[in-house]
């Protein structure tokens, strides 16, 4: 059976970010993820405490949580390999990990960053490895590496990029996130990335392309590839992460007429 887990950064954004979780549970969910929450990169305690009794109160699990990731409306794609900010990066660590402990989340999306003009990306590389590796050393869990679309500076755009990074930090707890809409929108033959890289994957989410809208407004046939994850060995969550095409209300529509 299929265990969803709804992005409520990007879904039921109508409502304010604390309303989410118990919008997700009124919406039939029993589990929720974000991207980073708080304004910086070490929020307060009173923050950090309004966001875990949202999540409390609503009666959902936290199954996923991005690690900061700077301004993300203004372009950024993640600190991890941001020469310079290598204290926030480790700031949001241990916040997440605090997180992670009182609510059992188990995955950690670590955005790998863009090139930045000046740097050299070798340098940059270097330094995403030794963050990446302080990361899987202190959450519990897995810390997962995802190629991104539509970010010209974003050096990850496919598994095999990813991978590579995973390969290079070395720990065992360090996996790929398959977004299919990122990977598709980048060229990748989905079905191969399922077949070869299948025991590799730490988390998967989903929205159709092009448009990224929920499934059945695009071309990426999930009828085929959500089965053959699950016949690869794929046991974990997989995440709701696209933006409405019509209406909240009609996001999860496409679900009643899939089964």
């Amino acid at each position: 059976m299929t265990r969803w887990t709804v992005n409520c950064s990007i879904l039921f954004t109508e409502l304010p970010l604390l309303e989410r979780p118990a919008a997700a549970k009124a919406a039939g969910f029993d589990a929720v993820e974000f991207w980073w929450p708080f304004p910086t990169a070490a929020p307060s305690d009173a923050e950090v405490d309004a966001f875990v009794g949202a999540i409390e109160d609503a009666g959902v699990q936290l199954t996923g949580l991005n690690l900061a990731a700077g301004d993300m409306p203004g372009g950024d794609r993640g600190l991890a390999s941001w020469p310079g900010r290598e204290t926030e990066f480790r700031d949001s660590i241990d916040v997440a990990a605090g997180i992670g402990k009182r609510l059992g989340t188990r995955v950690f999306n670590a955005l790998y960053g863009n090139r930045v003009e000046g740097a050299d990306p070798r340098d940059q590389d270097d330094i995403a490895v030794q963050n990446l590796a302080r990361a899987a050393a202190l959450l519990e869990g897995t810390v997962v590496i995802e190629p991104l679309s539509g970010a010209d500076r974003y050096p990850l755009r496919t598994a095999a990029d990813a991978l590579a990074v995973v390969d290079r930090v070395g720990a065992p707890n360090v996996a790929l996130l398959a977004d299919l809409y990122h990977l598709a929108v980048n060229g990748e033959d989905l079905a191969a990335v399922i077949r070869d890289h299948a025991p590799r994957i730490g988390h998967v989410q989903i929205a159709d392309a092009p448009g990224r809208h929920e499934p059945g407004t695009g071309e990426i046939p999930f009828d085929e590839h959500l089965p053959a994850l699950s016949a690869a060995g794929y046991t974990g969550w997989i995440g709701l992460e696209y933006v409405p095409s019509t209406t909240t209300d009609s996001a999860f529509d496409w679900m009643e007429r899939s089964k």
